[in-house]
Formats: C-alpha cells, sequence, structure tokens
C-alpha cells in the first residue's frame, strides 16, 4: 500500500473545469474517508515570448496569477459546496509556475494518490484521456484517480469496487488498494480476471477447460491472502474470456469504483500504461484508479 503519511495526502490537479470540480469533489471524499489533508494544485505553464528566441519568464506574469488564483478560488469553494453538513479535511492550495505534466509528477512523490478530471479545459469533443492524463498514469509515483463527470448519476453507497485482477505485480498493488478501498467504503468487491485475451475457438493443441481451470486458479490464489485481511469485505469472483477491458467497461456499469493496475500480463518494463488500464480509464463512467507497481 501506498505510504499514508505524505505530506500532500489527497493532491487534485484543478484547471476551473467542471471535470476538475467532479475530481475536487471525489478527491475531497476520499480525503475525509481516509482522514488525510487534501491540497488542491494549479500548474501554471511558463510563458514564451518570442524575442529573444525561445526566451521564457522568469516570473509569473500578473493576469497568470489572477487566473491561477481564480482557479484556485473556485476549487475551494466547489470543494467545500460538495461536503454539505460533513467536516472538511485539512485543505492547502499551491500553484506552480512549471509545465503541467513534470510539476504534477514530481508532486505525486508526496502523495497517497493524485486525483484528476478526464477532461480538461483544453480538451476537444469526447478526447477523454488527454496528455495530462496520459502523462500521470505513465509516471505518477502513486497511485492516479480519473474522475469523469457528466456522464451518469453517482452510484449508491451500496454498489460495490470492481476491480481487475490478472497476476502481474502491478495487478496485486492494485489489489491491496482495492480491497481497502470497499473495506472503508463498507462494501463488496467484484474480482474481475479474463483467463485468454482471445474468444474461446479451437486453437491446435489448446484445452479451453483447462485454460479457464488455470484462471479461476490464479484468481483464488490472487485473493486468497487479502480476502483474510478484510473478513469484512465480501467478494463476488467473476470469470471471462476475450478482451479484458470489454468485459471491465460492461461490470463498471454496476461498480461506484474501478481499480486496475498499470501493466497487465502482456505488458513489458518499457509499457507502462497497458492497453487494457488505458482504455477502462478512457470509457468507464464511474472513477477508475490506475496503480503502478510498486517498486522495492
Amino acid at each position: 500500500m501506498p505510504d499514508m503519511t505524505k505530506e500532500f495526502g489527497v493532491l487534485v490537479c484543478v484547471d476551473g473545469s467542471p471535470a476538475s470540480d467532479a475530481a475536487v469533489a471525489w478527491g475531497a471524499r476520499e480525503a475525509i474517508m481516509r482522514k488525510l489533508p487534501i491540497t488542491l494544485m494549479h500548474a501554471v505553464a511558463p510563458v514564451v515570448v518570442g524575442w529573444p528566441e525561445g526566451r521564457l519568464y522568469d516570473d509569473m506574469p500578473e493576469w497568470q496569477l489572477d487566473d491561477a488564483q481564480h482557479v484556485i478560488d473556485q476549487a475551494r469553494k466547489a470543494l467545500i459546496a460538495g461536503l454539505g453538513a460533513a467536516e472538511p479535511p485539512e485543505i492547502g492550495t499551491e500553484v506552480v509556475y512549471s509545465g503541467v505534466v513534470p510539476a504534477l509528477i514530481e508532486a505525486s512523490r508526496d502523495a497517497f494518490v493524485i486525483v484528476a478530471g478526464s477532461q480538461g479545459m483544453g480538451a476537444v469533443g469526447r478526447l477523454l484521456l488527454g496528455s495530462v492524463i496520459a502523462g500521470l498514469v505513465h509516471y505518477a509515483h502513486c497511485p492516479v484517480a480519473v474522475i469523469h463527470s457528466g456522464e451518469t448519476a453517482a452510484p449508491g453507497p451500496d454498489v460495490p469496487v470492481l476491480l481487475g485482477v490478472d497476476g502481474s505485480p502491478a495487478s496485486e498493488a492494485a489489489t491491496a488498494l482495492a480491497f481497502d478501498e470497499a473495506s472503508r467504503r463498507g462494501v463488496g468487491l467484484r474480482a474481475l480476471h479474463v483467463w485468454s485475451d482471445v474468444g474461446v475457438f479451437p486453437i491446435l493443441g489448446m484445452d479451453w477447460r483447462d485454460r479457464e481451470r488455470e484462471g479461476r486458479e490464479i484468481l483464488a490464489e490472487r485473493l486468497a491472502g487479502w480476502q483474510e485481511r478484510y473478513p469484512d469485505v465480501q467478494v463476488e469472483r467473476l470469470l471471462f474470456c476475450d478482451k479484458p477491458s470489454r468485459w471491465l467497461l460492461q461490470e463498471s456499469e454496476r461498480a461506484q469504483l474501478v481499480v486496475v493496475g498499470s501493466r497487465g500480463r502482456g505488458g513489458f518494463p518499457g509499457m507502462l500504461l497497458g492497453s487494457v488500464s488505458s482504455a477502462v480509464a478512457q470509457s468507464a463512467k464511474v472513477p477508475v484508479i490506475v496503480v503502478r507497481e510498486e517498486k522495492r
């Protein structure tokens, strides 16, 4: 599990967009649930002037500073408004004058989780996984929560957490976080494993029943220790064949949160965001947490 004593606690990147406000609301609930501080961070990209060629402003121009303060003030108001009668967490704010992705990745070293909206002010049409989100899920030093807004009504409080299990180190870290999230929310956990990435059809020398049995064994092995550690979490096991992203997206319609590892069994060291986690982060209508493999 990530260190929950880190300085920023829950770190939310804000930009003044509706998706940013949704990320603030989700991050505030997470901070209250975990008794962690929340930090609202806005990154301002330095202004490049035309002469001398390539010169950057060393200090933030006043107009950018005013815009940044407006974004922070809006985010703080959204946070307070979303809490209702709940006691607010400790709130911090930070404006950084730097490239957005590098600044957030560096800040993620001191966060339990970093939260971002799926569509920022620069998004075009239905582009859900923008450059900022892509950069975070590839390189952040903590789990990344991608929050969608305006898609569907919020799920009920009793709806379970959905976990993607594939047996990889990143999947193991995701399993740890998913059990903890389900326990703290007082809901069940639906653990989904896809035992083959292709459909069931005759392949020379393949007995699909053996593959299915192996899949059940993998799922049982990966869940056994965690079920003992979290006896309060009721677990439902889901076993499918063919395209993990398809089944995760389908089952996410009956979940309040999806937790996946950043790199599946088909990934390799240079491929930090697998196609499955990428597809789920882009298309799920509920919050998705992408968890990187913990470095020893």
